[in-house]
């Protein structure tokens, strides 16, 4: 990991963030509504726990053949994304309440997901926000060895099978949050004096990690053991749980960022950028499937990415509407505005260029 970060152009003679900024804030001001949360994120809040709780409670509670478990483990596991996607998501910007604590119990909700508060914050809000699709800042691009998103990272020969082993890899993302990331992460985040916000107690940090941790473990797979179930059927169906979460997310995640039409920009040999934090942002994001009220509504609006980028603070129930001002604004200042019409389509381009990275440079 390259620990100096680059900086980004300062001047923009296309003025496209201060003439966005002073639409977007207009249609807010025009229409009297507040940039969080509103009736919307809330009803969805719980459905979407229902989802994620229900089926553990009925898991604890009834007898069940181990295939209606294990389905029932499925819907947990598109709960826990929905979760992440939209409650967690919003809460750790700031933006599904105007008053702060209910942002952060909301934004801890990736507790009972398996994550960490400090750990998501850096990875996400300071280091894929700020140095988006930029290897070696931007950790989103980072995946071992195993996985090469970017034609600036290391090519091994197997990755020309990666466009195959990828999708299944996926769905080990919030597994090894539960086991092994967390630790990793916030290992080098404190060696590196990285934070959001206040600088926080490493102590304090180390012991929340651990605390919750236990806590963590101690309801998903200790208690349904101490309430009769099985062993080996609640290690699957977690595993199962995890494994049908960390698909969705990693799938969602990807399409914003790791298709042909997005770049990956390089820094000069001073360390800066070519383009400024805003503009970057057009060149290195994707939206995809946003007229499909579905997707729109489960994912929590991250298939508006480019709006998301720019305005993480903007509650995503809003997505829709300062689309349209955003694409505008970046078609009158002759910038890209990268979109897939269906998520199909976005998910064929991921796949096609996961194979194109796997090809051997010389080749591709």
């Amino acid at each position: 990991m390259i620990n100096t970060p680059p900086t980004f152009a300062k001047q923009d003679n296309l003025k496209f963030f201060k003439t966005l900024n002073s639409r977007v804030n207009n249609y807010f001001k025009e229409n009297n509504i507040p940039k969080t949360g509103n009736w919307k994120i809330h009803l969805k809040t719980i459905i979407l726990f229902s989802i994620f709780l229900a089926p553990y409670f009925l898991i604890l509670t009834l007898d069940m053949p181990i295939w209606l478990q294990l389905l029932l483990n499925v819907l947990m596991g598109i709960g826990m994304a929905g979760i992440g996607m939209n409650v967690m998501h919003d809460g750790n910007h700031g933006a599904y309440s105007s008053k702060s604590w209910i942002n952060k119990f909301m934004g801890g909700s990736i507790y009972v997901l398996a994550g960490n508060v400090y750990n998501w914050q850096v990875q996400h809000n300071v280091l894929h926000h700020t140095y988006t699709n930029i290897l070696g800042h931007d950790e989103d691009l980072e995946a071992g060895r195993i996985i090469r998103f970017t034609k600036n990272a290391e090519w091994f020969r197997f990755h020309k099978f990666q466009h195959y082993y990828s999708f299944i890899l996926y769905g080990l993302l919030t597994f090894n949050w539960s086991l092994t990331t967390d630790f990793k992460q916030m290992r080098g985040y404190l060696k590196r004096k990285l934070s959001y916000g206040e600088p926080q107690s490493p102590t304090k940090l180390w012991t929340v990690l651990v605390i919750t941790k236990i806590i963590y473990a101690m309801i998903w797979v200790v208690l349904p053991i101490l309430f009769g179930v099985t062993w080996w059927k609640v290690l699957l169906g977690f595993f199962v749980m995890h494994y049908a979460a960390g698909i969705i997310l990693s799938v969602v995640f990807q399409l914003a960022h790791v298709v042909e039409e997005t770049a990956n920009p390089v820094p000069n040999e001073d360390g800066e950028m070519e383009n400024t934090w805003a503009i970057h942002q057009l060149y290195t994001t994707a939206n995809f499937a946003p007229k499909n009220k579905i997707v729109n509504w489960f994912t929590g609006g991250l298939n508006h990415q480019i709006e998301h980028h720019l305005y993480p603070h903007i509650s995503h129930v809003h997505y829709g509407k300062i689309a349209e001002i955003v694409k505008e604004t970046a078609k009158e200042c002759n910038l890209p505005y990268h979109e897939f019409k269906t998520m199909r389509s976005a998910v064929i381009a991921h796949y096609r260029h996961l194979k194109d990275l796997g090809q051997k440079p010389q080749l591709a």
